[in-house]
């Protein structure tokens, strides 16, 4: 049975205002030494929210390694004579996040995919360049996921090929009062996309708007206000189909180049069976790379591409059915206690989602003590300096001492990770509070007073 070793402490963060009447479940143990530090209810799950991306970023650095590179393939079928490919340009996709991406990667990829056809002696298609999504089952939007979040920036489709984040920015123009916002056009440019627009442009001094719509679905719906009289106004939103976009702008690359296509830019969702040549292979980011803007950034979209390539561990398509039972049975044979886990995606946004404290502790400390710790912890915002930990004890004598992952959604906030000691020593925790009595701050602020009285009586 749990005890706590630091009653004094943990009674006055459970009789806080804030969190008397949430749901709490907390560990906290020395890694070394395995002496527990302090715990409250550590089998009692809890939606973990953005700390959920530290199951997918560790199973795949466990299951594909630090150097791994997502692999994105140019492949034709038919047959190319006398310059002219008879057949169509496949770019099929194998989940790589990174294409087009403002965060990482080479941003210029498409003048070097023109080259390597040209290269290959096309000079024509006489058929169509075709973004093959088949890696991934049709299933780009978590069925966990709510409507709110659905087609907002934080929340876009998950498919075989992404392309810029999967995300466009819709430019708004605001005016007076009580008018509605109007459409400019969009960063990028999608065609064919439409809006439904509903933004009301209002007296508050924030972005208030949300887009919503389905994966492959071009209509958009824009509801929430903007600040009046701002001129033009940036919304993001998901792009409806990013690997079609992605194809239509190779193809336009191609043809500024001179090469002739017959046929206009196509997707496909399942492998059309016919014989293909390879072309040329692009590679992606190290996952490392990939994992760190995961974890620092907290980035919804790279953690939900990991996550939806374990499924072809069972069979392709990868779904995320198969992807949620790899991961679970991935950890339980490594011995970590995750068998009442509910694991609905990757990036904690389902409010299914659920996973304990003793959980992602017995997940830690396996993580510290495996080949892959650098790269894993690496990831890690650290305290009062970086990435989401920016803002968690600053100035105190935890700032720079905590790495570790934090998760928040509404009346919700969660922290896992690791607590460096003076002596050298780690404790590795996980301190989840949901449905607190306050704002997601308010919860940081008494988490982090809890952690900084333990350190003192129990850490120097």
């Amino acid at each position: 049975m749990w005890l706590s070793a630091s009653a004094e402490s943990l009674d006055i963060f459970l009789k806080s205002p804030v969190t008397s009447t949430a749901n709490i479940s907390l560990l906290v143990q020395n890694l070394q030494t395995g002496e527990l530090i302090d715990c409250y209810r550590p089998q009692n799950v809890a939606p973990p929210a953005s700390v959920m991306k530290l199951l997918p970023t560790a199973t795949a650095l466990e299951t594909l390694g630090a150097d791994y590179r997502f692999s994105t393939y140019i492949e034709h079928s038919g047959y190319i004579n006398g310059g002219i490919l008879y057949g169509d340009l496949y770019v099929r996709g194998t989940g790589d996040p990174t294409l087009g991406s403002q965060k990482i990667g080479d941003r210029n990829f498409l003048n070097r995919w023109v080259k390597a056809i040209r290269e290959a002696g096309i000079r024509e298609i006489r058929g169509a360049v075709i973004a093959d999504l088949s890696y991934f089952d049709a299933d780009a939007i978590n069925p966990g996921w709510i409507w709110e979040d659905i087609g907002n920036y934080y929340a876009p489709g998950v498919y075989a090929l992404s392309y810029m984040d999967n995300t466009m920015n819709v430019v708004l123009r605001s005016g007076a009062v009580g008018s509605i916002a109007e459409v400019q056009y969009t960063v990028p440019e999608v065609p064919g996309v439409q809006f439904d627009n509903h933004i009301r442009c209002t007296s508050i001094t924030h972005d208030g708007a949300y887009v919503h719509g389905a994966a492959y679905n071009y209509t958009r719906y824009l509801t929430g206000s903007v600040p009046s009289n701002q001129g033009s106004f940036g919304v993001q939103g998901d792009l409806p189909n990013p690997g079609l976009l992605l194809v239509q702008h190779l193809s336009q690359r191609l043809e500024e180049s001179g090469v002739t296509i017959t046929a206009e830019p196509m997707y496909i969702s399942e492998a059309d069976g016919k014989s293909r040549t390879l072309i040329y292979t692009w590679l992606s980011p190290t996952l490392r790379e990939i994992i760190y803007e995961t974890n620092i950034h907290s980035n919804n979209l790279f953690a939900e591409s990991l996550f939806r390539t374990f499924g072809g561990r069972y069979w392709l398509p990868c779904t995320i059915h198969n992807s949620a039972d790899f991961e679970k049975d991935y950890w339980l044979r490594r011995g970590v206690k995750i068998r009442s886990a509910r694991i609905v995606d990757g990036c904690g946004l389902a409010p299914q989602d659920a996973v304990s404290a003793e959980t992602l502790v017995q997940l830690l400390t396996y993580m510290y003590r495996s080949p892959n710790k650098d790269a894993f912890y690496a990831s890690l915002p650290v305290s009062g300096q970086s990435g989401t930990l920016r803002s968690l004890l600053p100035g105190t004598e935890l700032d720079g001492r905590v790495h570790a992952k934090s998760g928040t959604i509404a009346a919700t906030k969660n922290f896992a990770g690791y607590i460096e000691l003076p002596n050298g020593q780690t404790w590795v925790f996980a301190v989840m509070v949901s449905f607190g009595n306050g704002k997601s701050k308010d919860i940081q602020c008494v988490i982090g007073n809890y952690l900084l009285d333990l350190y003192k009586t129990k850490g120097k």
